[in-house]
């Protein structure tokens, strides 16, 4: 085959620093589209869904293979935290916690993936950001308990 063909869907999850309710509903918005223009636009992801909470957030997005994961991850991480400080939207410093999840998606599941990330606030309701991440610990078998 003379070329590399790659097509990896990513559903991309991070909190913020110690889990602290930072993201407020006056700029959350703005921040999902800013983190969607900065993958797609300097980072070369198509993202498909993004949506959060005050504590963290999901990202679905293909790939880019020319960029390693964890670089993608890190530049927007950073990148958004000093976005969001540079627009001054607290008072307190705004960073994200230093992990991530990141979980590859099939084709026939984006979108189901789509709905869930879509309804995060209501899953939220019941569920805690603790419990999800436990949860797709388990489902990805990376954790047994």
């Amino acid at each position: 085959m003379p070329h590399s063909l790659v097509k990896i869907w990513i559903h991309g999850i991070w909190g913020t620093k110690s889990r602290l309710p930072l993201i407020k509903p006056g700029f959350e918005q703005q921040l999902h589209i800013h983190i969607k223009e900065h993958l797609e636009k300097d980072l070369g992801c198509r993202v498909y869904s993004i949506n959060g909470t005050e504590d963290h957030i999901h990202v679905l997005f293909l790939m880019n293979p020319k960029h390693p994961l964890l670089e993608i991850i890190k530049n927007i991480k950073g990148e958004s935290s000093h976005w969001i400080n540079r627009q001054s939207f607290m008072q307190e410093k705004f960073s994200w916690q230093l992990g991530y999840g990141a979980f590859s998606v099939s084709e026939s599941r984006i979108k189901i993936a789509e709905k869930y990330i879509a309804k995060q606030k209501e899953h939220h309701k019941k569920t805690s950001y603790a419990d999800e991440v436990r949860l797709f610990l388990k489902m990805y078998g990376i954790v047994n308990r």
